[in-house]
């Protein structure tokens, strides 16, 4: 059987223009060891939106096209052309991840058939997916497309970074926008797991979430007294790893500055260059996207650098990366399920206003996109 599937796609031009449409293609059966895949559901992650949007001026959003194919442009700054360079004038299928029914499956992967299954192979905002069948995971019965659709990115990130703090040797985690979808999961984990948690927010209501879910440690960066407060939970969990999703700006600076308070406050200093306890700081967002800056207070124990999921995976290889996707599907609908602001059709997807809504990637604020809707 061959599928007609309509996906959502994103081109930015030579010109500088940003052009979201729809187009069809067509998805021939599955060979022996393939599925097809009815994606119903599929998140808008902050890696997705920069994909699908690009540096562009949401400003400059424009509806264009017909009732049943529209399409909307917008003007990428001049500055910010030659970071578009690499994809100029290449339509692409995007979607990291996104959850749904087998519809049809090879003569080896019968098993799958009528299954709910999820995907973390990429271009899943299309009706219709042809993958390995090695690449979709199967949920328990019960479990819906809806629950399984962020079952990727951020349940192996929450994961990854637990698994990073015990492969380096640390003991307990710092994570800034810690309300967000992946915030919450993260400290549900934690407290599960028993791993000591410090949870940056920037907003009282923020803090209300986190201890609504049982939180010990929670700091909004907005008071005042933030320093004092950081470097007291960080004293208390002896947290020497943090992951910061904001990226630019000091406040990663600012908790590698409170761990080396904290330790100086237990003696552990020799000589003039602070404590020689190792602290390390891994920017895994970019929320803030002009330059990081860190104090000379760091003391010279310590590291920052970059964390991608992708990256993790690869270091801990395929046997223990199947045991973490295995618990995520057990655990889908508890420790790692997913909340959204709002369900979008492909068209309501590249409406000016909702993208305006979706594209400020507010911290709590997730959404999740109906290919079959």
């Amino acid at each position: 059987m061959t599928f007609t599937s309509l996906e959502l796609r994103s081109e930015i031009t030579a010109a500088g223009q940003l052009r979201l449409g729809l187009s069809e293609r067509e998805v021939a059966s599955p060979d022996a060891d393939e599925v097809v895949v009815r994606v119903e559901a599929t998140p808008l992650n902050p890696s997705d939106l920069n994909q699908l949007l690009g540096p562009a001026d949401l400003a400059t959003l424009e509806s264009a096209g017909t009732a049943d194919r529209p399409v909307t442009t917008a003007t990428i700054p001049e500055h910010l052309r030659p970071l578009t360079a690499l994809r100029a004038d290449q339509s692409l299928t995007l979607g990291v991840e996104g959850a749904g029914v087998v519809v049809e499956a090879g003569a080896n992967a019968q098993h799958l058939m009528g299954k709910v299954v999820s995907a973390g192979a990429g271009q899943m905002y299309t009706q219709y997916r042809k993958l390995p069948a090695a690449d979709v995971f199967p949920f328990p019965e019960g479990v819906t497309p809806q629950q399984g659709a962020s079952a990727f990115v951020n349940p192996l990130t929450a994961l990854g970074m637990v698994s990073t703090m015990r492969l380096e040797g640390h003991s307990a985690l710092v994570h800034t926008a810690a309300a967000s979808n992946l915030g919450q999961m993260l400290a549900r984990l934690c407290i599960a797991d028993g791993v000591e948690l410090v949870n940056v927010v920037r907003s009282a209501e923020q803090e209300e979430i986190l201890h609504a879910l049982g939180a010990t440690h929670v700091v909004n960066s907005t008071h005042a007294d933030f320093d004092r407060r950081l470097m007291s939970a960080i004293a208390e969990t002896g947290a020497t790893l943090a992951f910061d999703a904001v990226g630019g700006g000091g406040l990663g600076g600012q908790i590698l500055a409170a761990m080396e308070m904290a330790l100086l406050a237990k003696n552990h200093a020799q000589g003039p260059y602070g404590s020689p306890v190792h602290k390390q700081l891994y920017i895994y967002g970019r929320l803030d996207r002009s330059a990081t800056s860190l104090p000379i207070s760091v003391g010279m124990a310590w590291s920052a650098g970059g964390w991608l999921l992708p990256y993790h995976l690869f270091r801990i290889g395929s046997e223990e990366t199947q045991k973490l996707r295995a618990r995520v599907a057990d655990e889908i609908t508890t420790t790692f399920a997913s909340r959204y602001t709002r369900e979008l059709t492909f068209a309501e997807a590249i409406d000016p206003e909702v993208i305006r809504g979706f594209g400020r990637m507010a911290t709590g604020e997730k959404y999740l996109l109906r290919p079959n809707v």
